[in-house]
């Protein structure tokens, strides 16, 4: 990759364009240290023509958020023939709206919190909807990161409100069973897992307060588990992450109760690569200094898409897989 153009794309137009540049700065700077060939390409409404027009050979996506990391840029890397860092569009868009990721999730049987979704029509109808769904209860938009527009809800009061909150963000509102659990974030590298470590927020959750603030959070790696359920938890970071169909580098958040149960909340395919973040510290516990994860995340950046050319060149005899890579949904449980 060393004679190739990197351009990293950072900024972006969503809530999280603050995280977003601090990412790519620091990817930036840790391939330019290495002697690769790096361009910051700032994102924006007009990105269709600053690529036109800045040439570059592979895109490392230092995005978060909508555009960034639903598809949207991604699709446009397709079209433009740039390979590009991160998961597939379709992989992409799945993870990042947490509600589809969830259905898939049950049909691959990977136990998440139980859920229901709230559109702004139903606020009005917001005790009927929620019926005895319970409290406390944990609300956030539909497609968002960073918890963004997220926060628990202990009463009535408080549901319409952080609906309300949410739905500023997104068309819905995703209300979840609140867990008392610890919160544990896998780091995977190709769908294999590097490691757990184990968040102890300062606040009253882990937000992105406690997530980008000095000191907002005490992080303990390896996870504080037992070696049987820290394996455990591993193998069901991987199992969601193959349940979506994820590549590249990507991190997996779980609650992880007193019993014995685990539960996935989402899998993030454009994880944070600030000095804060998560998987970095993971993959440093896995012997990757933060140059040799940047390095092991550019050299998989690829084109997901068959196009025409590729298909003449490899002539009518060669065999297409099957979509999600062969993938087959495990029979639902009745939990």
């Amino acid at each position: 990759m060393k004679n190739k153009r990197v351009g990293i794309l950072m900024g972006g137009m969503s809530a999280e364009r603050d995280v977003s540049l601090r990412t790519g700065e620091g990817i930036h700077d840790a391939l330019q240290e290495r002697g690769y060939n790096v361009t910051k390409i700032f994102v924006d409404r007009d990105i269709d023509r600053v690529l036109r027009q800045t040439p570059i050979d592979v895109a490392f996506l230092a995005l978060h958020g909508t555009y960034g990391e639903d598809g949207c840029i991604q699709g446009l890397l397709e079209i433009l023939g740039i390979p590009y860092t991160g998961s597939s569009v379709m992989a992409s868009a799945l993870a990042m709206d947490k509600l589809k990721a969830k259905q898939l999730f049950r049909l691959y049987n990977v136990p998440t919190p139980p859920y229901y979704v709230v559109r702004a029509d139903q606020i009005d109808q917001l005790e009927e909807v929620h019926g005895s769904f319970g409290f406390p209860a944990f609300v956030k938009p539909r497609c968002q990161g960073s918890s963004v527009g997220a926060g628990r809800a202990d009463g009535p009061g408080d549901l319409k409100a952080r609906c309300e909150e949410a739905l500023r963000f997104d068309d819905y509102a995703l209300v979840e069973r609140f867990i008392a659990a610890r919160e544990v974030h896998v780091g995977l590298l190709d769908g294999k897992a590097l490691g757990a470590i184990e968040i102890v927020p300062k606040g009253q959750f882990y937000d992105y307060k406690s997530k980008y603030g000095p000191s907002g959070s005490e992080y303990h790696y390896p996870a504080r588990l037992s070696p049987t359920r820290y394996k455990g938890v591993l193998n069901l970071a991987e199992r969601a992450a193959q349940a979506l169909d994820v590549g590249g580098a990507t991190r997996v958040d779980l609650l992880v109760t007193e019993g014995e149960n685990e539960y996935v909340l989402e899998v993030n395919t454009l994880p944070g690569m600030t000095k804060t973040s998560l998987l970095p510290k993971i993959a440093k516990g896995a012997g990757y200094e933060f140059g040799d994860l940047c390095e092991a995340i550019l050299s998989r950046a690829r084109l997901h898409q068959r196009r025409p050319e590729d298909l003449e060149s490899e002539g009518s005899s060669s065999s297409t897989p099957p979509p999600g890579g062969g993938l087959q949904a495990a029979p639902l449980s009745d939990a």
